[in-house]
């Protein structure tokens, strides 16, 4: 023991808690270790009294295990299901420990993770392909048979774009800047919406005179204007460029007087969107393909917030509203635009909290969704569907500036929007963790709390969900594959090609 009755180096190195988390194996009948436990520790633990450790034997359950700071943690319980057998096993230290036969699912996957990136410094980051998969699969499931075109700022990585998009159910990408639209399609893909306007006179240029650029790429238009700077763009290009027409899906109530729903496009009623239509028919060297319409306000908003019931039953209530609303106008503005533009290819809909509801409507073709693959935290709290979280960052702990409390570098990665706390990622793994409320997550280093944190010693990994999907590939160069307990393919992101589009 150290002062202070800390236990000396050598023993927190002994009672690393990263051992808890592999799974038993059974040597003799009735007894349990831990894998590796026989192996050389990198330091030894000797009692101040030169005593050997003593040999524990079978303890009642409610004996409450030392932590590294030899102190206990009164109220922690075991890492094991409700009902799950546990015995305590000696260490080298002297200390007993838990040992669960049965693990939660999310230690279980803390012990996975551990294990896959052993090798790795943290920070790192990684993506489960069988969560990923799993979650493609539900998307798949909730789209009824409409295709689903994949949101590209959800993934930000060329690699996963196209495992997703070799399975049954996806079609396209929905991208979010020209250049990226023109990168992706000179790498392959052929099929691409441009979900947002632009005003990259350049890019413009380069699509209008290339004609495979000009036939995988669609672009996204709500004003005449937006045409004007295209025509402005093409320097001498004389490619026809593909056009989708963006309906605002904002529900309106009280005369125009309460907005519910992002401020994108300008175009609210039918009317507007087939004027446009009309006026880009008669425009020579463009082509109307589609119309999209995102429900922001109804995919992107939880309705089912943690210690918010009133709060979650006003977002119902007005998702309720808003749904019935958007259906019959987008059915109509779908009647007045195929009216002038009879070959419509597509109308794009819905995001990954919405997919069973918009897929539902006749007028919808196609359902566009990217985060779902994921699962950030902002997709904690639907009713509608509940996903596998697919992509996490780690970072490591440098400090333990005190009993329950230890310091990872960085983690400071806030996610655009409205600021709040649910903008910030979260402390997953191991759980128990929280933010320092006088500091929350910074820039180089990060406090958390918990009683977790007694069992992490430096070096030892903390995993975080952000916040969002894809911004989590604009702080890392690649994203390390994991299936079961290995890294089985490490895949750069955007970043990591050197793309950076925003």
């Amino acid at each position: 023991m150290g002062r202070g009755g800390v236990v000396g180096r050598g023993g927190m190195e002994a009672c690393r808690a990263s051992v808890l988390m592999r799974p038993p194996v059974s040597l003799v009948p009735g007894s349990v270790v831990v894998p590796g436990a026989n192996k050389p520790a990198r330091h030894t633990h000797t009692r101040t009294d030169g005593a050997a450790s003593p040999d524990f034997g079978p303890l009642p359950s409610s004996y409450a295990c030392a932590s590294l700071y030899g102190l206990s943690p009164v109220g922690r319980e075991p890492v094991h299901e409700p009902g799950a057998l546990a015995r305590i096993v000696p260490l080298p230290c002297g200390n007993p420990v838990w040992q669960a036969s049965f693990m939660t699912a999310r230690a279980a996957d803390r012990a996975r993770y551990d294990r896959a990136t052993a090798h790795l410094d943290a920070p790192v980051a990684i993506v489960d392909l069988d969560a990923f998969d799993t979650n493609a699969d539900d998307l798949v499931r909730r789209a009824g048979g409409k295709p689903i075109r994949v949101a590209s700022k959800s993934v930000r990585c060329r690699a996963l774009l196209e495992r997703v998009l070799a399975k049954d159910g996806f079609a396209g990408l929905m991208s979010f800047t020209l250049a990226e639209s023109l990168w992706l399609a000179r790498s392959g893909f052929d099929d691409i919406l441009l979900a947002y306007p632009s005003a990259d006179s350049a890019g413009y240029a380069e699509l209008a005179s290339d004609p495979k650029l000009a036939a995988a790429v669609a672009v996204m238009v709500d004003d005449v204007t937006q045409l004007d700077l295209i025509d402005r763009s093409r320097d001498g290009g004389r490619e026809v460029v593909r056009v989708c027409l963006e309906l605002d899906t904002s529900l309106r109530l009280l005369g125009g007087r309460v907005r519910v729903g992002a401020r994108r496009s300008p175009l609210h009623s039918p009317a507007q969107v087939a004027d446009l239509a009309r006026a880009v028919a008669r425009r020579p060297g463009f082509k109307v393909v589609g119309i999209m319409a995102y429900e922001g306000h109804i995919a992107g908003v939880g309705d089912s917030v943690a210690g918010h019931p009133f709060r979650s039953r006003a977002v119902r209530l007005m998702q309720a509203t808003a749904r019935k609303e958007l259906a019959e106008r987008r059915a109509e503005v779908v009647r007045a635009v195929r009216a002038v533009v009879p070959d419509l290819e597509f109308v794009n809909g819905g995001g990954t909290g919405s997919v069973q509801t918009t897929a539902a409507e006749d007028a919808v073709t196609e359902i566009g969704a990217g985060s779902g693959l994921y699962v950030p935290r902002l997709f904690d709290n639907y009713t509608s569907f509940s996903g596998r979280p697919a992509a996490l960052f780690a970072q490591p702990v440098v400090r333990r500036p005190g009993v329950g409390v230890v310091t990872v570098l960085g983690g400071g990665y806030p996610a655009s929007g409205a600021p709040g706390p649910d903008r910030l990622p979260v402390p997953y793994l191991p759980e128990g963790l929280k933010y320092d409320p006088q500091e929350g997550p910074g820039e180089v280093q990060t406090p958390l709390l918990g009683s977790p944190a007694d069992d992490l010693l430096l070096g030892d990994k903390v995993w975080f969900r952000h916040a969002k999907a894809g911004e989590l590939c604009e702080r890392f160069d690649v994203l390390h594959l994991i299936e079961g307990d290995t890294v089985t393919a490490t895949v750069p992101t955007y970043r990591g090609e050197g793309r950076t589009f925003l």
